[in-house]
Formats: structure tokens, sequence, C-alpha cells
């Protein structure tokens, strides 16, 4: 759930009013700044800390705001800020574990416009895009679509299509991805790093599709969470490291943890099934029912093969909830 740290990238080029058939200084009125705090032992607090700031995009005349919700996950208290200098209160509403989305209500008129939601299934390899965090045209990037593709998370996350855009931008938790139309097709969540054909590196954003919020937009404000059994969960951190799934972190008095499981373990099968590459494994985890279940693993620790049982939980169960209804 922490973020990389690959390099800014160079240079990177702003957009221009002209350039754009929607009112640009409008669009980008709509991304806010978010700053949270978040309780000393909250089960995030080791891993994404204690205070958070990123942003956010207006989506509701109302003063509904989505963000990624590594940001406002277990906070205790939320300020918005607009490019008009407002500053005020926000109240979580909601956040989505299966897409990383998360939903803040301003307790107060901010005079921000919204954005529209637009399309993110029609876009295509190759379509230019602005990538735009709070702070007007300073703080707004020209982008391309660069791929569309699975992504896998080390923290029991995946995403069957991501959105991949370079040049990267550089403050990319919350960011807007904004379509030609002046319409929010995605948010920012993690800069990665690429590796061109002649092996140059270079850093580009993941984006989370706003097509994923769509379907559960309404779930979310009214129950805070999606209206589904919950994926089990187990509370353990996965890195794969020369094709093995190695155990790097597991949360305290969390299922992994009640269980034995413990850093260095490398996961070779989930129910009997050898599994393979983060995807595999966490949806092979997913696959055996809902949370509260028992998944069956079987390690390899010191060289010796032994198995596990892990009675999973509905991972929201673990997190401080103060401020979400």
């Amino acid at each position: 759930m922490s973020q990389p740290t690959d390099p800014e990238p160079e240079n990177p080029v702003r957009p221009v009013s002209e350039d754009c058939a929607f009112d640009l200084t409008a669009a980008l009125d709509c991304v806010v700044s978010l700053r949270s705090q978040i309780p000393e032992d909250a089960l995030t607090a080791s891993v994404l800390g204690t205070e958070r700031a990123g942003h956010g995009v207006v989506i509701g005349e109302d003063g509904l705001v989505v963000t990624i919700g590594y940001l406002i996950t277990e906070a205790e208290s939320l300020w918005i800020t607009t490019n008009g200098g407002v500053t005020v209160p926000g109240h979580v509403v909601g956040y989505d574990q299966e897409t990383g989305f998360g939903l803040v209500q301003a307790l107060q008129p901010m005079g921000s416009p919204s954005m529209a939601l637009g399309d993110s299934t029609a876009l295509e390899v190759g379509d230019e895009l602005i990538a735009a965090g709070h702070g007007g045209l300073d703080q707004s990037i020209k982008t391309v679509l660069i791929a569309k593709r699975e992504f896998a998370g080390y923290w029991e996350y995946v995403l069957d299509e991501a959105l991949f855009t370079a040049p990267a931008h550089p403050n990319w938790g919350g960011a807007a991805l904004i379509d030609e139309d002046g319409k929010l097709v995605g948010i920012g969540s993690l800069l990665v790093q690429q590796i061109g054909e002649s092996g140059e590196q270079s850093g580009a954003n993941m984006i989370i599709p706003i097509d994923l919020l769509k379907p559960v937009l309404d779930e979310l404000r009214m129950y805070g969470t999606r209206n589904a059994p919950a994926r089990p969960w187990l509370g353990f951190l996965v890195q794969e490291v020369s094709h093995h799934l190695v155990v790097s972190g597991v949360y305290d008095e969390c299922p992994a943890d009640n269980a034995g499981l413990q850093v260095g373990d490398v996961i070779r099968e989930v129910d009997g099934d050898p599994v393979s590459g983060l995807a595999n494994l966490f949806r092979r985890i997913w696959s055996t029912g809902e949370a509260g279940v028992e998944v069956p693993l079987t390690i390899i620790r010191n060289r010796e093969s032994i198995s596990l049982s892990v009675r999973s939980t509905d991972r929201n169960l673990c997190l401080k909830s103060a401020n979400i209804h």
C-alpha cells in the first residue's frame, strides 16, 4: 500500500487551455487537496503513516469527492482544500477494498465545480490525457495512455485492467486523469517503473479506471462499502522474488499472524493447488469462499514444507472506522 519512490518525470509538459475542447480552468478547479490524520494504533499506520496528503476530485454538486482509498483509510480527521484556498472539514463516506476507491463528503460548502465521470473503457493506448493534482496548471501535465493491463499489488489487491500513463505525475495519489472532453476517467494510485526496449527506466502512473466506481458508487454512499459478501483477507504482504511468493509483512493479530505465518515464508499452494504470481495467489485465496472461510496454505520455511490453515476475515473489521458510517 505504500508508494514506490521512483524519480520524478523530466520536463513535464503543461496543458494549454487553447488546446482543450473544454474549460480547462474549471476542470482543474474540481481537483482538491486532501489531508488526513490517522491514529497511531491504526492497522495501516505502520505501512502508510499517520499523516497522509494527496488529492481528490469533486464529482457531486453536494461536495462528494472521489479519491484513492489509502489516503483516507482509518482517518479520524480529514480536511479538504480547494484551488480557491477554501479549507473545509470532510467526512469519510466509504472505501472499496476491491477497487481502491475512497469517497469523502465535504461538510461545508466549498464553492468548487464538479467533474462528470467519463468512459474509461473506451480509452485506447496512445490517447492523450491530462493528469492533474490540486494546484491548477502548475500541478497538471499532459500524459499518454501507454497500457491497459492487469495489476497486482502486494497488499492483497488485483485489478483485471488498470490504466498506465506516462510521463508520470510526481504527486499521483488521488490525482485526476482527465479525457479530451474534460471528464474524469481515472484516479491516480501509484508511481511505477517502466523499462523500455533498450533497457532505460522511466516512471509511469498506475491509474484506477473510473468505470470501476460506477457500479458501486451508490452502495458506497449508502453503506460505506459495497453491498456484497467480503472477500477473504489474510492480513499479509507478499512480494514476488525470483518467481517465488515471499511473505514480506504480517499485520499483528490478524489472520496470517494468528495462523503463524512469518516474514520470509514462501507460499507454494493454496488449498492444494500450486500458485504462481501475485494475481494468481490472491485470486486463488478469494476463490475459497467468503470472508471467514478457512484458507489452507502450503509454505516453505527453512527448506521444509509446512501446511497451515488461515481463518480469513473481512478486512474492514480490522480497520478503525470512527469516521465512516
